[in-house]
């Protein structure tokens, strides 16, 4: 298994775990207002934030405790440069995130349309970031393996 791949395995797994343990320990504290409350609407708020926060924190330490596992296991050093073949699988797994974002964003949109509650709304943008974020990952490890 190539560097890169091994490194989207991590990240998958490193989506997942976040994407659970975060939503087991925040929903839990969801408001008991109204459903369009001022409270719902900073409690939703400060979920996206904290999520958003935490997330990016725990990736660069899971990115670090990465390379030193992979350094002392392999007494390889991570690769400094990308060649063509890295472009191209980051540039098609960015191209399949964003898209699975921007139809999550548009579902979304559409549950306003239909005069869901604004909760709603919330938690499909919630959960469309996290299937973004585990489509590039995936789709990386799939044409790492199967070629571009």
């Amino acid at each position: 298994m190539t560097y890169q791949e091994k490194k989207s395995i991590v990240s998958v797994i490193t989506v997942i775990l976040l994407f659970i343990s975060f939503w087991l320990y925040m929903y839990p504290q969801h408001p008991e207002g109204g459903l369009e409350s001022a409270e719902t609407f900073r409690y939703w708020g400060y979920f996206v934030i904290q999520l958003t926060l935490v997330s990016i924190v725990v990736h660069i330490i899971i990115s670090i405790i990465f390379n030193i596992v992979f350094r002392m296991t392999t007494r390889e050093k991570e690769p400094t440069f990308a060649d063509e073949l890295d472009k191209l699988i980051s540039l098609k797994a960015s191209r399949n995130s964003f898209f699975v974002f921007i139809m999550g964003f548009l579902l979304a949109m559409g549950s306003l349309v239909i005069f869901e509650p604004s909760q709603v709304m919330f938690m499909i943008l919630i959960f469309s970031g996290f299937l973004s974020d585990l489509t590039g990952s995936v789709t990386k490890i799939y044409h790492y393996r199967r070629g571009v």
